[in-house]
């Protein structure tokens, strides 16, 4: 099953658990008491790109159904929705800006171009993702309830429709969790899901109908002739920007090394395992300055998680710092290149698709779920602390160790395969 104790699974004492949850809250408030103009300047920045972006292919779009003139269109209508949603809508949301006590800038006005209402987001993701982190039972987030993302959920006949199901959440993703959000707020109200005309419903049917006339209908009628044209480069961008948000989410939260914990974790949980559960349950995606910024900073999932409202353009800067104190604790910092967290994320959808019976890893020890139990065979037999040096051994070194007693594992069983062969043989 998932992880049950944190401390057990990371091989860090209780003293050394407080002492890291100090040195996460040191960076907090350094970042927190370091906000000021260049952080507004980056954000007001990024708000009139955005405008331009879509200024740019409104225009290009307008009256014409020349191919040269759609493709830009949807390019710039494209990168403006996935910076709308990912920089601007996901973390202006998440209170990043909310220290500019600015209207337009704030968590409580800003309401974003995408089917569902902001506030069914913020309670849906803000208080409960970010409060159950990959808790399994408690945060809806893992699998949004329609794919099975770890063996600690049991297999139902409908998982064989995994690998489809997957294509149809990447392309209408902005759909997905807006009914995702629905349901949980109609479970905050009480509301029976099977009950269609609620509070929540009517205000998820208005921002949907809003955005649907807004895209399909008013802008399309504006450029006259030109207006099917004009509804194949809404739709194909709002197809891409669904396919990003998809893939930048996946890449975060389900490749190998993404964690997944119990409700008995949970229950006596401290403020250094909140923090260790955020560090142990994200992952990073690597590729530069740009794959940062499309990505709204999310390539950083692991700063975001252990800080959702402190401003993105500092994750960078946070995460040197994160890595150090992984360094010394000698914990794992999952991170890796897009097309690699993807397919370690694919391959899960696929794999767990099948019944356990055909699966040879256990919820304990496997590449997608673990617990601290997978080194019950296998610990380090090295001291606490190096005498040379006074580096810490922990979860790092803990699973190097487990991963060489495994690959020795495996030759030697093969090799006593290939000797019963040969007995037989002669």
């Amino acid at each position: 099953m998932a992880i049950t104790d944190i401390r057990a699974f990371s091989h860090l004492t209780e003293d050394d658990i407080v002492a890291l949850a100090n040195e996460f809250d040191a960076i907090r408030r350094d970042v927190e008491d370091s906000r000021g103009p260049r952080d507004a300047r980056y954000i007001h920045s990024v708000i009139r790109l955005q405008r331009v972006l879509e200024v740019v292919g409104r225009c290009a779009l307008f009256g014409s159904r020349r191919r040269s003139r759609w493709i830009v269109g949807t390019a710039a209508l494209s990168l403006a929705k996935i910076i709308e949603n990912m920089e601007l809508g996901h973390n202006v949301m998440h209170g990043q800006w909310d220290w500019m006590n600015d209207p337009e800038i704030h968590s409580t006005s800003w309401e974003w171009d995408q089917t569902g209402p902001s506030e069914h987001w913020k309670r849906a993701h803000n208080y409960a993702h970010h409060t159950y982190t990959n808790i399994v039972g408690m945060d809806e987030d893992v699998g949004f309830g329609i794919l099975r993302m770890t063996r600690d959920e049991k297999w139902r006949p409908r998982n064989l429709a995994q690998p489809i199901a997957n294509i149809i959440l990447a392309l209408t993703f902005e759909w997905g969790i807006a009914l995702h959000d629905l349901s949980a707020k109609k479970e905050l109200e009480g509301v029976p899901p099977t009950q269609w005309i609620s509070g929540p419903d009517k205000e998820f049917a208005v921002k949907a109908g809003r955005q649907v006339v807004k895209d399909l209908v008013f802008f399309p009628a504006l450029t006259g002739p030109a207006w099917r044209s004009t509804l194949s480069a809404n739709l194909a961008a709002n197809v891409i920007r669904n396919i990003w948000a998809y893939l930048v989410i996946f890449c975060g939260h389900f490749p190998d090394g993404a964690e997944k914990f119990t409700t008995e974790h949970y229950e006596n949980e401290t403020r250094g395992e909140w923090y260790l559960r955020q560090l142990l349950g994200s992952a990073n995606i690597s590729g530069g300055r740009a794959m940062d910024f499309l990505t709204g900073n999310l390539s950083y999932q692991i700063e975001h998680h252990l800080f959702p409202d402190l401003p993105s353009n500092r994750y960078p800067e946070i995460a040197a710092r994160v890595r150090a104190l992984c360094g010394k604790y000698d914990l794992p910092y999952t991170t890796g290149s897009l097309a690699r967290q993807y397919w370690l994320a694919l391959r899960t959808i696929h794999k767990l698709a099948v019944p356990d019976r055909f699966l040879k890893a256990t919820s304990d020890d496997a590449p997608e779920t673990s617990s601290e139990r997978k080194f019950d065979r296998w610990r380090p037999e090295a001291p606490a602390t190096e005498a040379s040096t006074g580096r810490r051994r922990g979860l790092l070194t803990a699973l190097r160790v487990h991963a060489e007693h495994a690959v020795a594992e495996r030759r030697r069983r093969r090799g006593e395969s290939g000797r019963r062969r040969r007995s037989a043989t002669v």
